[in-house]
């Protein structure tokens, strides 16, 4: 097209291709990257100055799917898209959380990147091509972004690594990784996996970064190739003369603050220090406003923090480099709740519950691109303000909440049985918080599903591994089980969840521009550790799923019908399903099995009771007539030669005029009405008409024979 350049590199076998300059000129930096068919545009712009009284980098991703992408209309009323999807905002978290450590420290700036699928195949998700656009846009525009950065996904099919695969693909793989690096350095990853092994999941990570750095040298030559300079971009550090006087008034108080074990006891005291070291600083230079004095009391803070631990071998809370806080747990908590947990480790904790559902309950997913259309799995996480001690506004559910209940999710989907007949649904409900509530979600949520019965493959537990560096990165020590405080001071959270077998789920989060391979096999080994010995805690609590669901769990059972019975069942517009369920008590799901031409009959009810009035009035439905039996039958219709009478739901038979008296009758006048109750036997029935020959006559002699 006109006034495009295009750049494009093999990734594959398939080209990755990015094109920029025709589509909003206007913004800082704008781009499509496309993989088959299937494009991402993406468009980063920024304010030239920061917003006053700002003291965090405020950058925005977002991330949308149309449907015109796949010539698809969306669905609602309006025909519009409108809120994010959850998968979008999975998305949109998984742009931000590689690009957002290479911006310059002391850069405070509004950058936004707004990224959207406006072209789908329908044979791959578009949210690594979005990671890459975003990367781009940054890259050529003169937002100081120290990157560029590749991402890729990959996965493994019979053995075979694959990358960026297909959904064919993916749901044959024992692998679903996204990826992304830096040049020589691994950043981001996110995803799931079929207990897989700490060392192939290591040599999957290694292989994908092979093809992250082909789209790196891609960006590089990009903008080169448009005439720009290679950038040049240095950190904003703390004025020397300030961080001296903050250090020698508050230095060592803080220091020895930091070292309290309980967390709002230890919050107090720093607080404290921070409200003495605010009036020393704006008594010196009363220009500092309490912005700036954030600024220099959060580096502080963070040096303090890395000094304990790298010099002094000392981390928040007196803990060992590897040592987990204690571990309760208990399960059963609330009898009536299909399944329910409490797991608290050191002041997190969450209490977790199940309930079983039917087909019905699964979320129907609406996918530009493809995929599964609908999941009978979902785990939601919950973080009000009291777990933290704080006062604050409940409203929608935040981003946090969805990026870390689907990380949850993910980790426990993968042990679920194959062929169990319930849609599931966990929610973790955060009660404290002190680091890593989404990993203690893991560990709650499958709790509560052997607290439910559900029969999992194994027991599953999750946990962080931190990282404190200094400034040239000589020291390094990894830490397991991350406060929250950690997490802020530290240079990353390394989540993983798995089983005794193999990782399940993964996340990382990073400050640090960029993780060397020592640190991550180091990481992906210390998690390993850790994880068995929470699991061998948790089956202390329940060893395995119970061997019985919760009594109130709806049982179910399946039976099978003709298919073409399946209309019989469900009604015209679904009258008569609807009043089975009303009558019984019971939910009632049909599918049909094209293959064996049946119907199978699926019934979830709560008592014996329930299950078989279901079952019996499901039979009237679909039962059919037997010569010799005898039926009270209702009469629909009267004609001359006879009676048509309904002698079970939906199946009518005729009772010729012959058939209805031992006696002779010369027409039907004043013999029966419409509505009538008579007693009928099935005397015949004409298969390749489908007629049924029916008796009154036949019927009476019978019953008074044996009365």
């Amino acid at each position: 097209m006109q006034g495009t350049k295009q750049f494009k590199v093999d990734i594959a076998g398939t080209d990755l291709v990015i094109e920029t300059g025709l589509l909003a000129q206007q913004a800082a930096g704008a781009v499509t990257v496309s993989y088959g068919d299937t494009t991402v545009f993406t468009a980063v712009t920024n304010t030239d100055t920061p917003r006053e009284g700002i003291d965090f980098f405020p950058l925005q991703c977002e991330y949308r799917e149309k449907f015109y992408a796949a010539g698809r209309f969306p669905g609602g009323f309006f025909k519009r898209e409108a809120r994010p999807s959850s998968k979008e905002i999975l998305t949109a978290r998984m742009c931000d959380r590689p690009i957002r450590p290479l911006f310059p420290d002391g850069y405070y700036n509004d950058v936004q990147v707004n990224s959207t699928l406006i072209q789908s195949d329908g044979t791959r998700e578009g949210d690594f091509l979005a990671v890459n656009a975003a990367s781009a846009a940054l890259h050529i525009s003169e937002i100081p972004f120290m990157g560029p950065i590749g991402c890729v996904r990959i996965g493994r099919v019979d053995g075979e690594w694959v990358i960026n695969p297909t959904h064919e693909q993916k749901a044959k793989s024992d692998i679903d990784l996204l990826y992304a690096g830096l040049r020589g350095k691994f950043l981001m990853m996110e995803g799931s996996a079929s207990e897989i092994s700490d060392e192939d999941f290591i040599a999957a990570l290694k292989r994908a970064h092979e093809e992250v750095e082909k789209i790196i040298d891609l960006q590089i030559e990009m903008r080169r190739a448009l005439g720009k300079p290679d950038k040049v971009i240095v950190d904003v550090p703390q004025p020397q003369d300030k961080m001296d006087f903050i250090r020698k008034e508050g230095g060592e108080a803080l220091a020895a603050a930091l070292l309290i074990k309980g967390k709002l006891e230890r919050q107090g005291k720093v607080s404290a220090i921070k409200e003495d070291l605010l009036k020393k600083v704006s008594e010196k230079w009363p220009e500092i406003d309490a912005v700036g004095f954030v600024h220099l009391f959060d580096a502080l803070e963070i040096e303090t923090v890395r000094r304990n631990v790298l010099v002094h071998g000392k981390r928040i809370d007196g803990r060992a480099q590897h040592e987990i806080r204690p571990l309760s747990a208990q399960v059963g908590v609330l009898p009536r709740l299909h399944g329910s947990a409490i797991f608290s480790r050191g002041e997190t904790q969450s209490f977790a519950t199940v309930t079983l559902g039917t087909k019905k309950d699964a979320q129907e997913l609406d996918s530009v691109t493809g995929g599964d259309l609908s999941k009978r799995f979902m785990l939601h996480y919950n973080f009000p303000p009291y777990c933290t001690g704080e006062v604050g506004r409940l409203g929608s559910t935040g981003r946090r909440e969805i990026g870390h209940g689907a990380l949850a999710e993910r980790s426990l989907a993968e042990v679920l049985p194959d062929d169990f007949p319930y849609s599931i649904r966990v929610v973790s409900e955060i009660m404290g918080s002190n680091g890593s509530s989404s990993m203690a979600s893991i560990c709650n949520g499958c709790l509560a599903l052997m607290d439910a019965g559900v029969p999992l493959k194994r027991t599953v537990a999750g946990i962080s591994i931190g990282l404190f560096t200094n400034d040239d990165q000589s020291q390094k020590v990894l830490v397991t089980d991350i406060l929250g405080a950690e997490d802020h001071c530290g240079d990353m959270d390394f989540k993983v969840g798995g089983t005794r077998k193999g990782i399940t789920g993964f996340q990382v989060d990073l400050k640090l521009r960029g993780l060397t391979w020592d640190l991550v096999e180091g990481a992906v080994k210390a998690a390993h550790d850790a994880r068995l010995k929470i699991i061998d805690f948790m089956e202390t609590v329940i060893p395995a799923p119970r061997a019985e669901l919760n009594p109130y769990v709806p049982r179910m059972k399946t039976i099978t019908i003709k298919a073409e019975k399946i209309g019989a069942v469900i009604g015209k517009g679904g009258e008569t399903i609807k009043a089975l369920c009303a009558t019984t008590g019971a939910q009632i799901d049909i599918d049909e099995d094209k293959a064996l031409n049946i119907g199978l009959v699926t019934v979830y009810a709560t008592s014996p009771e329930m299950m078989e009035r279901a079952i019996k009035e499901i039979n009237k439905l679909t039962a059919e007539a037997e010569i010799g039996k005898i039926y009270e039958a209702t009469v629909t219709a009267i004609k001359d030669f006879g009676a048509f009478a309904e002698i079970l739901p939906g199946l009518e038979g005729l009772v010729h005029i012959s058939e209805f008296s031992d006696k002779f009758l010369k027409s039907m006048d004043g013999v029966c009405k419409v509505g009538d109750k008579i007693m009928v036997k099935c005397i015949d029935i004409d298969e390749q008409r489908g007629r049924i020959k029916l008796s009154r006559k036949a019927a009476m002699a019978e019953l008074d024979a044996k009365a």
